[in-house]
């Protein structure tokens, strides 16, 4: 089983949007499971519960983990594909961010077209790997910082800006042969305390 898989396929999305097949593959990521098995957990019929299943795993969303018998009937145990799902903004892709349209530093939905095309470029690039077999190379940093003020935050952003401008001069090879152009993003933005009452900071 995969950590996160990316959903690119907009039929594969909108087969994982629905509430009860949501459900079951939730149940699935604990461990393999029978329509009769699942159907007790979700309070559905069997048939009803193997009609999900065959929906979710046409999509490739679930996959046969085994079958044993259990008296005249030969049971399909299913398992997830992965512990988790991303749906990537190629599933929407005719209204899909851009955020070559325009650009603002200090723009939150600007910051939210960049964090779609990551998900969308890593997703691709994932997915390709894994095909291909082979390991991506990616670095990420996450991390959190409390500033004192709004000018505490303006002057961070200032140097993060100057500092990592610096090193992208630095090792900035645009001629190199054989090279590999790569992409940074960088964000900041206020902690989410409760997700359904995000801590706003308007300074």
């Amino acid at each position: 089983m995969l950590d996160v898989t990316v959903i690119e396929n907009p039929e594969a999305a909108a087969v994982s949007l629905d509430p009860i097949r949501a459900r079951l593959l939730a149940e699935l990521t604990a461990g393999p499971a029978s329509a009769a098995m699942l159907a007790g957990q979700v309070g559905l019929p069997r048939q009803k519960v193997n009609y999900h299943l065959k929906a979710l795993e046409r999509h490739g969303l679930v996959e046969l983990a085994g079958e044993r018998r259990k008296g005249n009937v030969t049971e399909r145990l299913m398992r997830a594909t992965a512990a988790s799902y991303v749906i990537s903004p190629l599933a929407l892709a005719a209204v899909q961010p851009d955020p070559d349209r325009f650009r603002d530093q200090l723009s939150a939905r600007w910051m939210l077209a960049l964090g779609a095309r990551l998900v969308r470029d890593v997703g691709s690039l994932v997915t390709g790997a894994a095909k291909a077999r082979k390991r991506l190379a990616t670095y990420a940093l996450d991390g959190e910082v409390r500033f004192a003020s709004a000018a505490d935050r303006a002057a961070f952003a200032q140097e993060l800006t100057a500092g990592v401008s610096a090193l992208i001069r630095k090792y900035d090879s645009p001629d190199a042969e054989g090279g590999r152009d790569h992409r940074i993003v960088l964000a900041l933005h206020p902690t989410v305390k409760d997700q359904t009452t995000p801590e706003l900071d308007t300074q």
